[in-house]
């Protein structure tokens, strides 16, 4: 199929033209005529498929018949999304796809100054890309009005349907018109969240390309079982490695984020950090030094793993290995993108083989074992350096610690009273209150 067979406008067409895409990808020809005759949908593909294309040509389609009909006033569309990261990088794909149209897009989201985006709601934008907690924010303060809404996107529509942002998406849907056009998309949709993804659709149509639980099949998977102490160590062996170029690197925590940063750049290795206490700033910075290859290594947490379309990434390696297999599939998705090859690598210690049963029988198959042959497995875990810095102690857990050891102290005895002042005699008083005292 070729791109103007979708019907597209003219400016659309010269758009897909300078970005280089040869033809449409197959979650992009079953999605593209549904969503072009207005029906609802629910779009299931692996990730780097180019879902995000998907439902922003259509939506640019309309409003370039709106623009030249002189129809098109205020805010028409709102995408969103579940991180700052993606919301950016959706606002920034749908400005390049209509870059020979009027359209004027804008990002809100939070971790920066707001009043720079309510200027830029005040100029008139079409489409908006949002996170849900800010775009509350705005509603809350009526900085906002979504009544002229009639093109809802949900990208990675099952997290933002978990109880986390559930509350959220039903406040700002009820503020939406009850007549309009809404489209979910996501990599990984589990039956319950499909349920529940209908209370907010109208008839919609189901597009699924491949298995639902299926990574991408561009990635070439494997496992190395290590201990948790070794897991550092086995991380600076395969990057010494010459096709570890680009390499993504998953963590649950910040914390963990902080400390392996800090281990691999004692060791040499040029790394940068991406994780929600990072200001705004720092997380950019980090991304735009990733994507330019200033460092060989990105530490992230799970934010990453939602939608991000970075090119290049040669390796995602699960440092820590995720609790929930959709996180896996979402997070290995970072590679092997626009039909190129990747490479996934999983740590995996003693602790956590039930998690990998889990994962190979909800994606069914069994995962590579892989071992790098001169790296010793059983080495001892090092005794923690006295000279190092200790670890920063919960404030509470020294408060309860503290009134714990008051408590077990006997009750000192209370200390005599101090006797009274000698009154002042008569003679005193007299000569305080006469001329040479005054």
């Amino acid at each position: 199929m070729r791109f103007d067979q979708f019907g597209f406008e003219q400016e659309i067409l010269r758009a897909i033209g300078k970005v280089g895409y040869e033809k449409p990808t197959p979650v992009q020809t079953a999605a593209i005529p549904k969503a072009m005759q207005g029906h609802d949908l629910i779009t299931i593909a692996q990730t780097g498929t180019g879902k995000t294309a998907a439902f922003a040509w259509p939506l640019l389609h309309r409003l370039a018949g709106g623009f030249r009909a002189g129809k098109v006033r205020g805010l028409r569309a709102l995408i969103l999304a579940p991180t700052r990261e993606l919301a950016l990088q959706i606002a920034e794909s749908v400005r390049s796809y209509g870059r020979h149209l009027p359209v004027r897009v804008a990002a809100i989201h939070g971790g920066v100054d707001e009043f720079a985006q309510i200027r830029s709601l005040r100029k008139g934008a079409h489409i908006v890309v949002a996170t849900p907690g800010r775009l509350l924010d705005l509603l809350e303060n009526e900085r906002m009005d979504l009544r002229g809404v009639d093109y809802l996107v949900l990208d990675e529509a099952d997290r933002m349907l978990d109880m986390g942002f559930l509350p959220d998406i039903e406040t700002i849907v009820s503020q939406l018109p009850k007549r309009r056009q809404t489209l979910m998309f996501s990599a990984t949709f589990p039956r319950e969240v499909e349920s529940l993804a209908r209370r907010f659709l109208r008839e919609p149509k189901l597009v699924q390309i491949g298995r639902r639980s299926n990574p991408a099949e561009t990635v070439d998977q494997a496992v190395y079982e290590v201990p948790a102490h070794l897991k550092g160590p086995l991380l600076l062996e395969l990057l010494r490695m010459p096709r570890f170029r680009r390499v993504l690197v998953f963590v649950k925590m910040k914390e963990g984020a902080d400390r392996l940063t800090g281990f691999l750049e004692a060791a040499g290795v040029r790394v940068a950090k991406l994780h929600s206490s990072r200001s705004q700033d720092q997380r950019l910075a980090a991304l735009q030094r990733f994507k330019n290859g200033e460092v060989q290594v990105l530490v992230a947490t799970d934010i990453m793993a939602r939608g991000m379309d970075i090119e290049g990434v040669s390796q995602v390696v699960n440092y820590d290995f995720p609790v929930n297999p959709e996180d896996y599939i979402h997070r290995i998705g970072r590679t092997g993108r626009a039909e190129a090859r990747g490479e996934a690598v999983s740590f995996v210690p003693p602790e956590d083989l039930n998690l990998l049963g889990i994962l190979e029988l909800f994606i069914g198959e069994r995962l590579s074992r892989r071992r790098i042959q001169a790296f010793d497995y059983r080495a001892p875990k090092q005794p923690r350096d006295p000279l190092a810095a200790q670890p920063i102690r919960d404030w509470r857990k020294r408060t309860r610690e503290a009134e714990a050891k008051r408590a077990a102290q006997p009750a000192a005895k209370p200390k005599p009273a101090a006797p009274p002042p000698a009154r002042k005699g008569k003679q005193e008083n007299r000569n305080r209150t006469g001329p040479g005292g005054r």
